[in-house]
This record gives structure tokens, C-alpha cells and sequence, in this order.
């Protein structure tokens, strides 16, 4: 795959600058796919999955969200607010309709276009995401470090030094204080030197603003899902989900599945939130 597909970036019509992955070929593509990434994440993040993507037909665009990568921080920007952006992105790739897919933080977004834009989207996948926050229930299975402390800040300054405190300036502590408890499953991906290179090869765009995206993708979905009203979402939508996740509990898999009319609910036996 060139460089250059997936280092481009879009300037909007605000003048905002996106970072864009394109991981397909318009001339060999059955069905265009949004991918929506986790927290952290960039547009880099659908790699692993591209070549199984493409031999199915389907052209992954990774798009970094701001904060992340080539997309300069938005200081207090919500779910909703990336829409547009989502769609203006696709616009400018020549696709009309297109299936979001969210992983992880990326969920909420993924049905934010779907909600937002039905016209457009042909299905969502959210996988291993948050649930609406307004849920107190799932709410009180998040992480302090990787949530609450974040949740609870007075302010933005606060809430990015909560999150640096916990995770250090470019993450380089984020996720050890999980690692004697991952899933066999879990494991297993860390310990593969592909799926490990990639993730590695990840990580500067990840943290190439250190903590803002990040901590802005928190402060996001802290109030839940104000924006828009995934009740009324018609596509298809599959609400996918590892059943050994330890960072994101299955009650919000179920919960969102609930919402939604006539959502599928795939538990995955064995799978953990990487794997």
C-alpha cells in the first residue's frame, strides 16, 4: 500500500485539515466502509484488517478524528460535531453511501453518522464501543484511570492532565496496569509480530498531539448521547462484542443492542477487546 494513500489529508470546508487512510481502490470496490477509530487511534488503525477487506470487495477509509494523527486538536468538539466532517470527507472520495464501522470509542461516532445521515450510511458495526453514558449501570463499569478521572475534571486543562497523569505524555503507560489481566485471546494478538508491528507503527499517529485526542474523545461521550437519537437509526446494525473484554464490559454491548431497532447482538466467545 503507498504512502501517500495513507497519509493524505482533506482540508474541509470549515479549513479544518483531516488525516485520511485509503486502504482501497474505487475501480475494484462492491461497498465503501467509514472506519471510525478507537481511543486512542488514527486513520492507520483498519491495516490489519485491509487485506481481508479488499479481497472482499470493500475499501476501508480510516479517517483521524482531531487530536489524532494528521487532524489538529478541536478543543471541545462532541460526537456530533464529527459528522460533517465524516461526510465531507467522503464527499471529497467521490462516495455516496457508504457502512460506518466503530471500534471502541469509535461506536458512538459510527452510529452518530447513521442517526445523523441516514441517507448515506447501508449499515454500522459497533464493536467492543461505550454505550450512551446517560446509563448509570454501564457507566459504573468504566475505568477510573481511563474514564472517570477524565469524567470528572472541572475542565479541559485538568481532565488532559488527568489523562497524562494515567497514561504518560505519548501513552506510554496506558494499558499496563491491564496486562496481567488480558484474555488468553488477547494475548495471543500482542504476541503476534504482525498484528504487534502494526500497532507499534500506530502509535505516533496515536499520540501525535500526546493526550488531546484522547482526553477530547472522553470529554465527548462524558454526557452521552445527546446529538442524536440512535432509536431511529433503519439500517442494519450489528453491535459486536468479545465476551473476556475487560475494558469495555458486554453490558454496554447489550444496552446499545436494546436501542436500537432490530440491532443484532454478536457475542464473541473467547474474544477480548483486541481480539
Amino acid at each position: 500500500m503507498s504512502e501517500s494513500l495513507l497519509d493524505q489529508t482533506i482540508t474541509l470546508s470549515t479549513g479544518r485539515r483531516v488525516g485520511v487512510a485509503d486502504f482501497g481502490s474505487a475501480s475494484t470496490t462492491t461497498t465503501s466502509v467509514l472506519w471510525c477509530h478507537g481511543g486512542p487511534g488514527s486513520r492507520l488503525e483498519p491495516a490489519h484488517v485491509a487485506d481481508a477487506a479488499r479481497a472482499a470487495g470493500m475499501r476501508l477509509i480510516g479517517i483521524d478524528r482531531p487530536g489524532y494523527g494528521l487532524s489538529p486538536p478541536q478543543p471541545g468538539r462532541t460526537i456530533g460535531d464529527w459528522v460533517p466532517e465524516a461526510l465531507e470527507v467522503a464527499d471529497s472520495l467521490g462516495i455516496d453511501r457508504f457502512v460506518t464501522v466503530g471500534v471502541s470509542s469509535g461506536g458512538a461516532f459510527a452510529l452518530a453518522v447513521a442517526a445523523l445521515a441516514p441517507e448515506r450510511v447501508l449499515g454500522v458495526v459497533s464493536c467492543c464501543a461505550l454505550t450512551d453514558m446517560r446509563n448509570r449501570s454501564c457507566r459504573a463499569t468504566m475505568s477510573k484511570r481511563h474514564a472517570l478521572d477524565v469524567w470528572d475534571a472541572p475542565d479541559r486543562d485538568s481532565a488532559l492532565a488527568a489523562a497524562t497523569e494515567a497514561h504518560g505524555a505519548h501513552g506510554e503507560r496506558m494499558g499496563m496496569e491491564l496486562r496481567d489481566a488480558l484474555p488468553a485471546s488477547d494475548l495471543a494478538l500482542f504476541r503476534d509480530p504482525v498484528w504487534f508491528g502494526q500497532l507499534m507503527a500506530e502509535g505516533p499517529s496515536m499520540f501525535a498531539y500526546g493526550l488531546q485526542g484522547y482526553t477530547d474523545d472522553r470529554i465527548a461521550d462524558r454526557d452521552g448521547w445527546t446529538e442524536f437519537d440512535v432509536h431511529t437509526i433503519r439500517c442494519p446494525v450489528t453491535v459486536l462484542q468479545g465476551d473476556q473484554d475487560i475494558m469495555i464490559s458486554v453490558e454496554h454491548a447489550r444496552y446499545t443492542a436494546s436501542l436500537i431497532p432490530g440491532a443484532q447482538l454478536r457475542l464473541i466467545e473467547g474474544a477480548g477487546h483486541f481480539s
